[in-house]
């Protein structure tokens, strides 16, 4: 009975070490934000109900589960727009390719090499906190999980609007298809997978929208960014598949929107449409808190 005891304890001992392991990786939410664009210039600084654009996204990053959030950008007026309302900010250069090279050299800055970077495009002012928080905990749950990234379950219906929306000529939206194991097999901005004939059991037929957020342990967003860009991520327009066609697996998260609606602001137009969609559904975060 004593030898069980010992036994059990030190198993207790060893689980609860897993625990406290698990529960302090340190996860920081990045946004990176330029101001030169060539659809929407100074977009972060745009007014969303009297709000800037880029507060409301850091004001939902706050509500997530992440130890700390920063804003990235190669702009004085943005960086003293994220000063004024609060925010961490620090200034990059102009070279950067791209949103995730800007996360990267404002880590590399602060000299900070967290266990979990998530990158936060600042334009992503309809994200609900709870899709960041479910993504952290996801990569806090297993250690095996090198990147990840969201995304949530199409209807029959939406399916067959994004098809329709693709035979017009627009080119928004990007699915996912997945193992077993939830490990991602292809991105594509073509509807995927292909749908030979209709089917009565549509609600069956695995369609996910990938939702444009990444979670990174720190050598994993480091290798990434060392990697070229291959010839699928050319074609497709999608920086994902640079991880995938170097073998780094990329863990899809499922996550839920509970009703909310997915909008980014690409252009000005997208800023009344952003609008009435928070007049029906609420606001993300508490004004009161502002």
């Amino acid at each position: 009975m004593q030898i069980r005891f010992v036994a059990g304890a030190a198993a207790t001992i060893v689980v609860s070490q897993r625990l406290w392991a698990s529960t302090n990786m340190k996860s920081v939410i990045v946004i990176p934000a330029r101001y030169g664009s060539s659809r929407f210039p100074g977009k972060p600084t745009a007014l969303i109900n009297g709000m800037p654009m880029l507060e409301r996204t850091w004001r939902i990053a706050r509500q997530a589960a992440a130890d700390q959030v920063i804003i990235a950008t190669d702009d004085e007026r943005i960086e003293d727009l994220a000063r004024r309302f609060g925010a961490e900010a620090v200034r990059t250069s102009h070279d950067c390719a791209n949103g995730t090279e800007r996360v990267y050299e404002a880590l590399s800055q602060l000299g900070a090499e967290p266990d979990i970077v998530l990158n936060l495009q600042g334009d992503a002012v309809l994200t609900p906190p709870w899709i960041l928080s479910d993504l952290i905990k996801a990569m806090r749950s297993d250690r095996s999980i090198r990147i990840a990234t969201p995304a949530t379950r199409m209807t029959m219906q939406q399916y067959n609007d994004m098809v329709e929306q693709k035979k017009r000529g627009i080119v928004g939206g990007t699915m996912v298809v997945f193992d077993k194991r939830y490990n991602a097999l292809y991105f594509s901005k073509s509807p995927v997978p292909f749908l030979r004939q209709e089917s009565s059991a549509g609600a069956e037929i695995p369609f996910y929208r990938h939702i444009g957020l990444y979670g990174y342990t720190w050598a994993a967003l480091k290798e990434y960014l060392e990697l070229p860009a291959g010839p699928l991520e050319k074609a497709e327009g999608l920086e994902q598949l640079r991880a995938l066609e170097n073998g780094i697996p990329i863990r899809i998260v499922p996550v839920d929107y509970k009703g909310r609606t997915h909008w980014s602001v690409d252009s000005p137009d997208d800023v009344a449409r952003v609008e009435q969609i928070i007049a029906a559904q609420g606001e993300l975060f508490d004004l009161a808190k502002r």
